[in-house]
């Protein structure tokens, strides 16, 4: 079965800084859109920071279109307190496609590193190299660490998608 072509945002949540990229792929072919951070400020009260979390990947849909979205499972600190953040945090940047009734697929941290990288334990800079290389369009921006990672995050759903396709009937 042919794979059609498909655009994903990739999430990588944080309360501080969330990344978010966006690409068109099709079968194993990325070819870069955009892809940014949206930074909560910190002196402000944690509500008033998911507000803008929610704000910033509701402008990111509005302006990109993406028709799927994946995201980053939360990972669990040795620091509750942070745990727990980083669920709020990703709780506010998951409603936010799930209400505009577009898809959203989640991905363990190692799962997105061992699709991009080859390894499960690769480091940041690993990864950066491997999305700059991956995609098309994309050799040529600057990207902060944090939206390279959401970047991973949506070629490693590209992939997965193709795989689920090729397998129907």
């Amino acid at each position: 079965m042919k794979v059609k072509s498909c655009r994903i945002l990739g999430i990588d949540p944080g309360l501080q800084n969330t990344g978010w990229g966006v690409i068109d792929c099709s079968a194993n072919d990325f070819i870069f859109v955009a892809a940014g951070t949206i930074h909560s400020e910190p002196k402000k009260k944690l509500p008033e920071r998911l507000a803008e979390l929610y704000q910033g990947i509701d402008k990111v849909i509005n302006d990109f279109s993406p028709v799927e979205a994946a995201i980053e499972e939360t990972f669990v600190n040795k620091n509750p307190n942070s745990t727990l953040k980083l669920g709020q945090a990703r709780g506010a940047v998951i409603l936010v496609p799930a209400l505009k009734k577009i898809p959203v697929f989640e991905y363990a941290p190692n799962q997105i590193k061992k699709m991009v990288v080859g390894s499960g334990h690769a480091e940041k800079r690993q990864v950066d190299m491997m999305v700059h290389t991956m995609i098309k369009g994309l050799k040529s921006y600057k990207i902060g660490p944090d939206a390279a990672d959401a970047l991973a995050i949506a070629i490693c759903h590209g992939y997965m998608r193709s795989s689920l396709i090729r397998m129907l009937p």
